[in-house]
């Protein structure tokens, strides 16, 4: 892989306070990237971006809430206008859910599509036409193994993901004369925080680390992998390890799937 082609790109990362998102900001800076970090924590940002110094690249932080999309055109209006473009938007960012559905209040799915399916495609959208009057670009959405199947205690966070399949692929259907590239990033188990930070039935954190989620790749192997299949272009980037087999039994052994996904421990 040739790290050189993301040299003096503009690639915007949001969830680059911590995890996949935070791992990523590291990387395309080594690579000599002008990096663009946002997420709703601004001190985490100002963390990451001090880390950034003295790299080949450089980084600054952009701090906004994906569940509130009321000043995303103004937001990419002033990046560009800052940086000049956008190459790459990486959209990492987003909420995980730890709840049985006849426990989840309407309001709990709406907030969690509000930021994994909307806050996305919003920032997408308001990015989408600078891309295309500079001549193209890379687009990333982050979806999950769990936005190919279901999955107990991921009702809300499993639709959302599955929502942004059906969204990227047809953006990529749309504007491949655009030469707009389009990728989805499918993570099994990262080492991250999603498991502390996922909603309950009641709106709060979850506030513990699962155990399928301590066992898994760190986020700088799932940043290298993602990496690899964007420099290659992958329409999908598939991210982990062992457990991505699921995918396979339940594309071609389904009634193996439905024994499975019902013994394996959710939590």
């Amino acid at each position: 892989m040739n790290k050189d082609i993301f040299s003096n790109r503009v690639v915007w990362i949001t969830g680059g306070s911590s995890g996949i998102g935070e791992a990523l900001v590291y990387a395309f800076v080594r690579a000599g990237s002008r990096v663009v970090a946002s997420s709703n924590d601004p001190e985490g940002l100002a963390r990451v971006i001090k880390n950034c110094a003295g790299l080949k690249g450089s980084a600054i932080a952009v701090p906004f809430d994906l569940s509130d999309t009321s000043g995303i055109e103004r937001l990419a209006s002033e990046v560009v206008n800052k940086e000049g473009r956008v190459d790459m938007l990486l959209n990492i960012g987003g909420v995980s859910q730890r709840a049985l559905i006849k426990e989840t209040p309407l309001w709990l799915d709406r907030r969690i599509m509000e930021i994994n399916y909307f806050g996305t495609i919003a920032l997408t959208k308001a990015v989408l036409p600078y891309m295309i009057n500079n001549g193209g670009g890379h687009i990333a959405a982050t979806s999950s193994i769990t936005g190919r199947f279901g999955f107990p205690l991921r009702s809300a966070y499993s639709a959302s993901k599955q929502a942004l399949h059906g969204f990227f692929e047809t953006l990529l259907l749309e504007h491949k004369n655009d030469n707009i590239r389009v990728s989805v990033l499918i993570p099994g188990r990262v080492r991250t925080s999603i498991s502390l930070h996922a909603l309950t039935a009641s709106g709060k954190e979850h506030g513990l680390m699962d155990d399928g989620q301590a066992g898994g790749v760190t986020p700088e192997k799932a940043a290298e992998q993602i990496i690899r299949g964007l420099s290659r272009n992958r329409r999908e980037i598939l991210v982990g390890s062992s457990e991505l087999m699921m995918l396979k039994i339940r594309k071609y052994l389904p009634a193996l799937f439905f024994r499975l996904a019902g013994k394996i421990k959710p939590m």
